[in-house]
């Protein structure tokens, strides 16, 4: 269990998220809906609500975007004081609901942001992390290029040092990768060896290790993530989610955490009807944490994070602001009006 007097810092960047209305195409109508983001705010969000004190540490425009950014985060309890301003925009990215036939997709418009373009040395990193007992990272930071890979890899770094617990969600986006002469595996596995916890699965394993895993179900699962704690030393957990995806708004998803001498895997939850999956792993990995700091067996822990991911299933927008009764909540089965 985590010490649960220490303050649990996010390092990421903050975004908008432009939804274009289900059941159109881009510009059709003259409409967005915007929602406030990003992997790592959505965990910070998602942890505040459940109680713990979070501190964000990112980086907005100046002026009343990013104000009203940071507004949105500390209306549901974040520390945004270490959210630095600096010239620049912020980072969008675009929502493309799908239908019959044709895929929901991502649209990134992130190049040159505030965030993204602070150089390395902007971020004071032993002050930034001072009376932190966690740090959360996830593998969209790196991929927005050389100078945020770098902040990340500082960041792990200093916190492994100062005996500060991190946590790294793979959150593979290719998208933003290809943009750039990266080489991803080489830049994760510098900062995932320095994670106690990594939030990812087989085919995370299979781009660190460079290798495939050829089984089925749990007993590929198990596979991978053995190889992971093998590999980084460092590790002392994985957790992943397995989803069947039966229909566009009916899936199935189990929750695993795998440790070197012992594994759990939940039973697969029916979620249906789907209002809104983006922020669902977000929500997954803060379930993850909040587990780490209130149990002390991986069964309970898995429970929780499938259970907050099952809960923002149903909610529109990135953030998963669930309180700790909604999440005791749901691990009953939903009913009629709670009156």
């Amino acid at each position: 269990m985590i010490d649960s007097n220490k303050i649990i810092a996010c390092f990421g960047e903050i975004v908008l998220r432009l939804a274009i209305p289900a059941g159109e195409l881009p510009l059709q109508s003259p409409r967005f809906t915007v929602h406030v983001g990003g992997a790592e705010a959505n965990v910070a969000v998602a942890l505040a609500a459940l109680g713990h004190p979070v501190r964000m540490i990112s980086a907005v425009p100046e002026g009343p975007i990013g104000d009203a950014a940071i507004g949105e985060l500390a209306r549901y309890g974040v520390d945004t004081r270490s959210i630095l301003r600096r010239p620049g925009r912020v980072g969008l990215y675009y929502h493309l609901p799908g239908g019959p036939a044709r895929a929901s997709e991502v649209v990134y418009d992130r190049a040159d942001s505030a965030f993204a373009a602070a150089e390395p040395g902007e971020w004071d990193w032993d002050a930034l992390l001072a009376g932190a007992g966690w740090l959360h990272l996830s593998g969209v930071t790196p991929a927005l290029g050389q100078r945020s890979a770098d902040a990340a890899l500082a960041a792990a770094r200093t916190a492994r040092a100062a005996g500060v617990g991190l946590s790294f969600d793979g959150n593979w986006r290719g998208r933003l990768w290809e943009r750039w002469d990266a080489d991803p595996a080489t830049i994760l596995r510098a900062i995932i060896s320095e994670a106690s916890l990594l939030l990812g699965n087989h085919r995370d394993a299979a781009l660190l290790l460079g290798r495939d895993f050829s089984g089925d179900g749990g007993e590929r699962r198990r596979e991978a993530a053995l190889a992971l704690l093998g590999a980084f030393p460092a590790l002392d957990l994985v957790a992943s989610t397995a989803r069947h995806i039966v229909g566009p708004d009916r899936h199935e998803i189990a929750a695993r955490i795998d440790r070197r001498d012992a594994s759990c895997q939940t039973e697969a939850r029916v979620i249906a009807p789907i209002v809104d999956r983006i922020g669902t792993g977000d929500a997954f990995a803060a379930g993850v944490l909040h587990g780490l700091f209130t149990d002390t067996d991986i069964e309970g822990t898995a429970q929780k994070g499938l259970a907050l991911a099952t809960l923002k299933h149903g909610l529109h927008g990135d953030f998963a602001p669930f309180s700790p009764t909604a999440l005791a909540g749901a691990t009953a089965a939903a009913s009629d009006v709670t009156r």
